[in-house]
Formats: C-alpha cells, structure tokens, sequence
C-alpha cells in the first residue's frame, strides 16, 4: 500500500496501524513523522479539553509522541487502532499528571516523620504475636501465592506489569490475589483465634 503524506491528495486512506507497524519494526523516522503531524493537534486539542489551553497541554502532547515512538512495539493492530492506542497513552499520562499535582509535598517538620516513640511493652508483644502470626501464614501459602502477594504489596508493582511479568492475564491475577487474601486472612482469624 502506497502512503502519502497528504491523505487529501491520495486516493487510498493511510493506515495508521501500518504506520505504526512500521515505526516499531525499522524505526521509520518518515512514518513517525506522519502520525505526528496527524495525531499532534489532535491530541493536544484533547488535552486542552482536560488540563486547559497553554503549556501543559502541549507539553502532554509531546509526552504522549514520544512514548508513540518509544512504545511502538507493544502496539498491536489487531487489539484496536492506532488512534485508540495513541488516545489511550495520552489519557494515561494525563492521569498520572493529574496525581502528580495531587500528591502533597513532603514537609519534614510534619510531625508523621519524626521519630517513632517507644510502644508500651503490652502493645509491643501484640504487635511482635501479629508479625510472627503474619509470617506463619504467609509462609503456609503456596510458592505461586506467595510470589504474587510478594510482588503486589511487598515491592508494589502495578497488577498490568506483574500480569505481564507472571505472562498471566491482567484479570487472573487480580482474582488470584483476591483469593491469596482471603486465603490469609482466614489464616490470619484462626490463628488469632487459637491464642
């Protein structure tokens, strides 16, 4: 398929998808350069819609081709089309900007980082019993249940990447999780019981 850079001057439509396609596999700075200039207002015409004209718009806009160049390989045709794809990056990054803004700024005098006081010794025991009852339970789960929850809470991955790191899909492992919890918490409650 012949692509013109000018889709009113060509008699067949570009293909988006091909051109992504192409950008993935040879690094074709020209195909790139067609999407830019296809998708570029567009998404920064988005973008004023969400955050309001002016620089954080466009500076979304940029954000959003270059992970179109730098992500280009995980794009696939046959999951949805390139504007889908380009339009999903941009809200994404839109989110994590909008909880960038949100986060407060750290404050050392805030009273919450000081140091810790010492525990009554009674409320030191309840918490040394709960921490080895913890990792009873934990250690009573199976290998696969104990990689998950490791990777989920203990080094806070996001559920997409240990999905794709375990090569399971996003919605196994959540319902794994959520049965590994409730595993150990039931754990958690008998072992509670029983002191």
């Amino acid at each position: 398929m012949r692509l013109s850079i000018d889709p009113r001057r060509s008699a067949e439509p570009i293909s988006f998808s091909d051109l992504l396609v192409s950008v993935a596999t040879s690094r074709d700075v020209r195909s790139f350069e067609i999407i830019f200039n296809h998708f570029a207002p567009r998404v920064t015409a988005y973008m004023s819609r969400l955050v309001g004209d002016g620089p954080a718009a466009d500076e979304l806009m940029q954000e959003t081709m270059i992970a179109v160049w730098n992500k280009a390989g995980r794009f696939d045709p046959k999951r949805g089309s390139a504007a889908t794809w380009i339009f999903t990056i941009a809200r994404n990054l839109r989110i994590d900007a909008y909880r960038r803004e949100r986060r407060p700024s750290f404050d050392p005098n805030d009273p919450a980082f000081g140091p810790i006081p010492d525990l009554p010794a009674d409320i030191a025991v309840d918490a040394a019993q709960a921490a080895e009852r913890l990792h009873h339970a934990v250690a009573k789960l199976a290998h696969h249940e104990r990689i998950l929850l490791e990777l989920a809470y203990f080094e806070s991955k996001p559920l997409n990447a240990i999905s794709q790191e375990l090569g399971l899909p996003l919605g196994t492992v959540k319902s794994r999780l959520r049965r590994t919890f409730s595993k150990l918490r039931g754990a958690l409650e008998n072992a509670k019981g029983m002191r």
